[in-house]
């Protein structure tokens, strides 16, 4: 059984930052690679960041780069997103998800477990 507990978004300013968290509890134990995705209002599921037990991965969206790093937690299958200079179309639910994959996919098929979502707004 795998539970993923989400933390961080909220209400931001435009050119503002802020860090999403989310951990992976298993039973039994086992590592993940951990990815991150975003959904606006009336838009598919799009990848973000992912970063396997021993590496990491960078963002594929043009408008990602250099703004959105992801990084590993002090503990087993924790994750950071670290997102700066907030865009209000940065707008949507954030995601947290696992995959068994061995690399840092970005594909969304791939990811088995999927926590609650957290708000991220941001105004201008």
């Amino acid at each position: 059984q795998v539970r993923l507990v989400e933390s961080g978004g909220g209400l931001v300013q435009a050119g503002g930052s802020l860090k999403l968290f989310c951990v992976a509890y298993s039973s039994p134990f086992r590592n993940y690679t951990m990815g991150w995705f975003r959904q606006a209002p009336g838009k598919e599921r799009e990848f973000v960041a992912a970063m396997t037990w021993s590496g990491g991965s960078t963002p594929t969206v043009e408008s990602m780069k250099g703004r959105f790093t992801v990084s590993r937690g002090n503990a087993e299958n924790a994750v950071w997103l670290q997102v700066n200079s907030l865009q209000p179309e940065d707008t949507a639910v954030y995601y947290c998800a696992a995959s068994t994959a061995p690399v840092a996919t970005d594909r969304t098929s791939d990811y088995t477990y999927w926590g609650q979502g957290k708000q991220v707004t941001v105004f201008s």
